[in-house]
């Protein structure tokens, strides 16, 4: 029988330890893996119906449920996040901009700015709020720096382009009672139907000191939180970001000019179809005339 006061003993005993230890570790994680996604998948799910105003704060849902009001609402899109146009063959559903934006393969490098976002991804989600084949709202993913930690959430802006229609934040580490006050639904309410950019098409949304007027009287500004005035410049900071030229700006701009090109009026085509009428039924035209 070997020792137990040996170097070998003590060795032998303290791997064997480390062994069992790693694989009582490894294995729950291993396993539970799945199970973790699909609940990571499913909070992001529920927060952004909570941006888009589908789902109340608090509301208490199963998980059938929010599968079921994300499929039959939301339309999940990957585009290219420069020129805002859509990426085919990327499948939306499995598409992790999180991971996207970690991996240098996937993401870019950016100059410094005040959301402190140092990667931005090639691809990007956007989710298209439906009722049946009309889009009423987009709803995008924001993150940057807020005082103590990043902070992630969802922006949902109204078909418009213009109008806010719900900010949520799902995950942070900011101080209890104050910064993270970005979770309390009454501040987030504040954010719905406020104007994310100025006249000059810049994004002008910002929360100040003090209290904001109500939306139509005071379009551009949120209450700040109280006593946490580097958490509120941060929120200013990543959704001025995101909505700028560096986040979904270009998305918004090719949106705004598919917009002018269909309201446009086609001089050929009513040209066209003044000479249709004036042929075709002339007796109607000469009645509507009179």
């Amino acid at each position: 029988m070997a020792s137990r006061e040996g170097t070998l003993y003590t060795v032998s005993f303290a791997a064997v330890v480390c062994i069992v230890c790693a694989v009582l570790v490894s294995v729950p994680a291993v396993t539970l893996r799945p199970r973790q996604e699909l609940n990571r998948r499913l909070d992001e799910q529920k927060n952004v119906l909570r941006a888009a105003g589908l789902v109340d704060p608090g509301q208490a849902l199963s998980r059938e449920r929010v599968a079921q009001l994300f499929a039959e609402n939301v339309q999940p899109v990957v585009i290219d996040l420069a020129s805002g146009e859509p990426r085919p063959g990327i499948d939306a559903a499995s598409f992790d901009q999180r991971t996207a934006t970690a991996d240098p393969q996937r993401s870019r490098a950016i100059p410094a700015n005040p959301a402190k976002v140092l990667r931005t991804p090639y691809d990007a989600l956007v989710y298209e709020v439906k009722k049946g084949d009309r889009v009423e709202m987009y709803v995008f993913p924001v993150t940057g720096k807020g005082l103590w930690s990043t902070l992630y959430g969802f922006l949902a802006l109204d078909a418009d382009l213009e109008t806010i229609r719900g900010l949520t934040f799902y995950e942070h580490g900011e101080t209890p009672g104050l910064g993270g006050e970005i979770e309390n639904p009454a501040w987030q309410k504040l954010w719905q139907g406020r104007r994310a950019f100025g006249p000059d098409g810049k994004p002008r949304i910002e929360v100040i000191k003090g209290h904001a007027g109500p939306p139509a009287a005071d379009p551009y500004h949120v209450d700040g939180l109280s006593g946490a005035t580097m958490t509120s410049n941060g929120v200013t900071a990543l959704v001025q970001f995101w909505l700028g030229d560096a986040g979904y700006g270009p998305f918004l701009e090719k949106l705004r000019e598919e917009a002018r090109q269909a309201s446009a009026p086609s001089s050929a085509g009513d040209a066209g179809g003044g000479e249709r009428v004036a042929d075709g039924a002339g007796g109607s035209a000469a009645t509507a005339s009179g």
